[in-house]
Order: C-alpha cells, then structure tokens, then sequence
C-alpha cells in the first residue's frame, strides 16, 4: 500500500497517480503492453487528525531493479538486457498510443519486478517470523514499469516545472520548450538502468553537477554535444533560453569534455558494438520528432 503525505499547496505525487490510474481504468484494450504496467486494486482516503492522505492498493512486487543491482552488482549480460528494455517498450507503447500517457520517470527504482505467484508472500512472512531478517530468496520475477505518479495526460505540454530525473533530462526540457512523449524516448536511451547502468555499470550523464551536489545545465549540455554532436540550427532557434548556452552556430560556450558513445562502450566490439550504437544514438536526438517512436524501437534490427 502506498499512502501519500500531505501537501497544502500541490497535489502529491499518489494523489496524482490515483488519478493516473483512474484514467487507465477506462482504456478497454488488449495491448501486451498495458499487463507490464503495476496494477492498482483499490485506492482511498484516510483521514488524519488536521489532513486527508491518498491510499493506493497496488499489486504486490519482489524488489526494484534497483534494489536488485546493489544485490548483484555485475553487468547484465545481452539477453537480459534486451529483455528488459522490450518489456518497457511495450508498456511504454501502451502508454502512449492508448492511454495518451506520457511517464517522464522512468528509472531502476520505478522498474519492479513480479512475485513468481501469490504463494511467495505467505512463504515470505512464514519465513519472516522464524528467521527475522534472513535473505530469503535468490530468484527474481520480470521488470514492470511502475510508479504513474509524475507522469502526465496529453500528447504535448507546455514549459512549466521540470519533469525527469535530472540525469536522464531531455534537451527540450532543459530549455523548457514545448515536449511530448519523445521525452520518454530520450529517457529510456539516456537511461542507465536499462543500458549504461545494467550494460556497463556506468550512469550515461552522470557527470552533471557541480562541486556542491547542484545540477549544471551547462555541464549537462556540454556532455551532450560531447556524446551526440551539437545541436541543429532548427534545435537552437526554438528556445529563447538556448543562446545562453550556444551561440548562432549552436556551438557550446562550456568546455566539452573528451568523451564519445564510441569510447564509452567497451564490452562489444564490430557489428555488434556498431548495431548497439546505432539503436542507441536513435534515441539520444536534439530533435524529439528526430528520435525513434516506441513501435520503431521494437522493430530494430539490433532489438531483434
């Protein structure tokens, strides 16, 4: 059960995914995708003394992937990878062709992984109350997409409040342009949980903050170029905010660092390290309507 504290000023992020959920239960549909999505059974509200606190009912689960990482701290190996990210894909493509959801936060803490069967959780609280504290379990379930509660409705939004961890941020939220659901495609290939963090261990654009822990949009912006090659004119004419971060010919005013997708990917090598690129660089475009839609994720060769 998720229960949410209270906020006087915005809503909470359970309030907002209640809301979330309760638009999903409208949506008839049979895509694959909408049963890798964490089921809600029940939401309500609780009344505390002074405020009112949202309840979600939410399918059970093992642990995050997250979670999961700490307890095996090695690289995912090709298969599981692939595995992984296709069953993100298809949720991600249920989200946004029927439900008209964009998620925005999409991260190994948000990624869960299924109880093999109900049985689990009475063996587990079995186990609990005869040997506290144990490690009782070495298996895992398949990842789910999880935790709607910063995601949105609508096929475009306006600047306004940053969404996305700072991390796995798209271009076009930085420079607060308008965004749709590209912003998921961005995070899902600048996401390290499915390809940087299981694949090599290594946060894709970690290194953006400055000395005191803040995040560094010029840093951020630097690593950019140094990864995907500047921006396009057309990127840079559609913010106002852009010139202080390039200049006419969209060349950056911070120090790019020595860096490239080339270097940083060391575990494969000839057609398949240039496969991998090329399916991760289709996701990492300035332009959102340049970057591959969820559908034609699915169906690249290097996916296949």
């Amino acid at each position: 059960m998720k229960v949410s504290t209270c906020h006087k000023i915005r809503p909470t992020a359970t309030y907002c995914e209640s809301k979330i959920y309760e638009h999903l239960t409208k949506i008839d549909s049979s895509h694959p995708g909408q049963s890798l999505i964490r089921e809600v059974f029940d939401s309500f509200e609780l009344q505390s003394e002074a405020e009112k606190h949202q309840c979600l009912i939410l399918q059970p689960m093992h642990m995050t992937l997250l979670e999961m990482m700490r307890l095996n701290p090695k690289p995912f190996d090709l298969p599981l990878l692939k595995m992984t990210l296709k069953r993100q894909l298809l949720a991600l493509d249920f989200l946004h062709t029927e439900a008209n959801i964009i998620h925005t936060n999409i991260k190994t803490d948000n990624l869960m992984l299924t109880l093999e069967d109900d049985t689990m959780l009475a063996d587990f609280a079995h186990a609990e109350y005869s040997q506290p504290g144990a490690r009782k379990r070495k298996s895992y379930g398949l990842p789910v997409l999880c935790d709607l509660g910063e995601a949105r409705i609508g096929k475009t939004h306006q600047s306004g409040p940053f969404v996305q961890p700072n991390i796995y941020r798209a271009p076009e939220i930085i420079f607060e342009m308008p965004w749709g659901s590209a912003v998921d495609i961005w995070n899902l290939g600048a996401l390290v949980n499915l390809m940087w963090d299981f694949f090599e261990g290594n946060h894709l654009f970690g290194d953006i903050f400055d000395s005191n822990g803040n995040h560094d949009p010029f840093k951020h912006l630097a690593l950019m170029v140094a990864l995907i090659g500047p921006p396009p004119a057309e990127f840079v004419r559609r913010s106002e905010t852009t010139e202080q971060c390039f200049d006419r010919n969209a060349h950056e005013h911070a120090p790019i660092p020595c860096t490239s997708l080339e270097s940083l990917e060391k575990r494969l090598s000839g057609t398949k390290k240039e496969c991998f690129l090329l399916f991760l660089g289709s996701m990492l475009k300035w332009l959102p309507e340049e970057r591959k839609t969820v559908k034609q994720l699915l169906d690249d060769p290097w996916l296949l």
